[in-house]
């Protein structure tokens, strides 16, 4: 299994940080069945007012690059990235890579 960590910041707007937080409580069907068709195992988001970290975890042969371009191509994930711009606090015509930003791992205790 590989784990990628981003980071993202929304907008500063307690109103927008609900409906981001709703939208995320009901994400669509097929953007599930997307991030699983991609070899996604599991995404999880966390929140700290307006600071998003995701943990993302895939299968082993997962490329970033490759599998995320696949994914944006995939039913609804153009629809659900474009609704959620608009909570987002980078240019909503950005790209998903573009506006969550990959962490390097600085400590692991476990190595």
């Amino acid at each position: 299994m590989k784990r990628y960590c981003q980071t993202l910041t929304l907008k500063d707007d307690p109103a927008l940080i609900d409906r981001y937080l709703e939208a995320h409580a009901h994400v669509w069907p097929e953007i599930i069945a997307g991030q699983h068709e991609v070899g996604i195992l599991s995404m999880q988001i966390y929140a700290l007012h307006n600071q998003l970290f995701m943990i993302v975890d895939t299968v082993d042969d997962f490329d970033w690059e490759r599998d995320m371009q696949r994914l944006s191509t995939l039913p609804r994930q153009a629809e659900w990235e474009a609704y959620v711009s608009q909570f987002q606090g980078c240019d909503p015509h950005a790209t998903s890579a573009e506006k969550w930003q990959l962490m390097d791992k600085i400590f692991d205790s476990e190595k």
